[in-house]
């Protein structure tokens, strides 16, 4: 096991190159197996969620390789269509094979999906949309079993704006028979990127970014070499580190409508933001002011994968503020840590109501999820002293060299063996 071991109180200077969004890479992997033909997704980092993904993809009867930091991808001989319950346990995302492999194969069996424990993440959206389509399901022995004999178009209507349904029907629907509709379907940018993949495939999706997606069925997909969107996360997790640091950063590959929401609450907390094309610029004294209330939303309300590192920024600045979460029940487990480093935060069901501090100091924490584990170091780069931050194998399912990032921004940080 790995930590980090980080002296605070030093202003962060520099350009970010943002890596391809994770929640984008993973459903494209996914995707890749629609096709027999070759699937070259450029740029993908080597984060131990994608590696995992490569690993079930492999499972199934595909190679896959790295090479000039792209991933290839060749299903030609793919063949199985059961995913093990050791990966799918370690990736919550291995939920997305269902769509793909009942496309491919007609026939899906897969454990319960993992992750992050978060809090309960149901699939009941992701299993009746599919049963829409004509898939037959089952649940025995702790695995997920599906069957078709053809998937046909319907008019799926979402209860709720799930990425990861949304995601799965447009998998499944995209060789239907026939047309599909999503209402009520997400609008977050990765939709768009898989809309643009899959279309890139020969496939026709439209509507992506708004509540109507509208699937034709067609029946072959080439292969494709395509570039994924940046990671508007990572993005957002060092703008708030900058914002917590003082200094100025700039971000490189996001579009500031990706995260207008998060730009908006650190102008609250006293930063200014320079937006241009591509380019997101952030200076700040570290001097911040308390944002009165953060609720988490489905896009483009604000993310609940930047929650933590917003509550680590609230923190440590001056007045009281109010972060509610409305997506994951369990997502304030990260908040004893930052108590540890002095943080005055008190949590009741979905509510944390944050009082701040004038400066956090030095503590050892645990990072016990991806985004709670980003939050840590974020506080820690803006504490009094030395902090340690320890378990980083869950930072490492989402950020690509984080400390050398961070590193060359002008923190201090080290990693070490424990």
């Amino acid at each position: 096991m790995d930590k980090y071991v980080i002296e605070g109180g030093r202003k962060l200077c520099g350009t970010v190159v943002l890596q391809a969004a994770k929640n984008s890479v993973l459903p494209l992997l996914a995707a890749s197996i629609l096709t027999e033909k070759r699937v070259v997704i450029r740029d993908t980092p080597p984060i131990t969620d994608v590696l995992c993904m490569a690993q079930i993809l492999r499972e199934l009867g595909a190679e896959v390789s790295f090479s000039g930091g792209n991933a290839v991808i060749e299903s030609a001989d793919a063949s199985c269509h059961k995913i093990s319950s050791v990966l799918t346990g370690e990736l919550r995302s291995s939920v997305f094979m269902l769509g793909s492999l009942l496309t491919r194969f007609r026939r899906a069996i897969i454990a319960y999906p993992g992750g992050c424990d978060i809090g309960l993440r149901p699939i009941d959206l992701h299993l009746n949309a599919l049963k829409r389509l004509g898939v037959v399901i089952s649940e025995r022995e702790g695995c997920i079993h599906c069957a078709c004999e053809r998937l046909r178009g319907a008019e799926i209507l979402l209860d709720f704006p799930s990425v990861g349904a949304t995601e799965n029907i447009l998998l499944a629907a995209v060789k239907a028979e026939g047309r599909t509709v999503i209402t009520g379907a997400a609008k977050e940018p990765e939709i768009v990127d898989l809309q643009n993949f899959l279309n890139a495939m020969g496939a026709k999706v439209a509507g992506a970014g708004t509540d109507v997606i509208e699937i034709e069925g067609v029946g072959e997909l080439s292969g494709v070499n395509y570039r994924p969107i940046r990671d508007r996360i990572e993005a957002g997790t060092f703008l708030i580190a900058c914002a917590v640091c003082g200094g100025e950063v700039e971000t490189a590959g996001l579009r500031a409508d990706d995260l207008r929401l998060l730009l908006h609450k650190l102008r609250e907390n006293g930063c200014k933001i320079h937006a241009k094309n591509d380019k997101i610029r952030i200076e700040s004294s570290g001097m911040l002011k308390c944002n009165r209330r953060i609720e988490t939303m489905p896009f483009p309300g604000f993310p609940t994968d930047l929650q933590a590192q917003a509550t680590a920024l609230n923190a440590g600045a001056e007045g009281c503020s109010l972060i509610v979460e409305n997506l994951f029940e369990t997502r304030f487990k990260y908040v004893p840590e930052l108590q540890k480093m002095g943080a005055d935060i008190e949590v009741k069901d979905r509510h944390a109501f944050v009082r701040g501090v004038k400066r956090l100091h030095g503590a050892s924490v645990v990072a016990g999820d991806l985004r709670g584990g980003a939050a840590l170091v974020i506080a820690a780069l803006g504490a009094e002293g030395r902090t340690e931050v320890l378990d980083l194998s869950h930072i490492d399912r989402g950020y690509a060299d984080f400390r050398g990032k961070l590193k060359r921004l002008g923190a201090e940080i080290k990693r070490v063996r424990v």
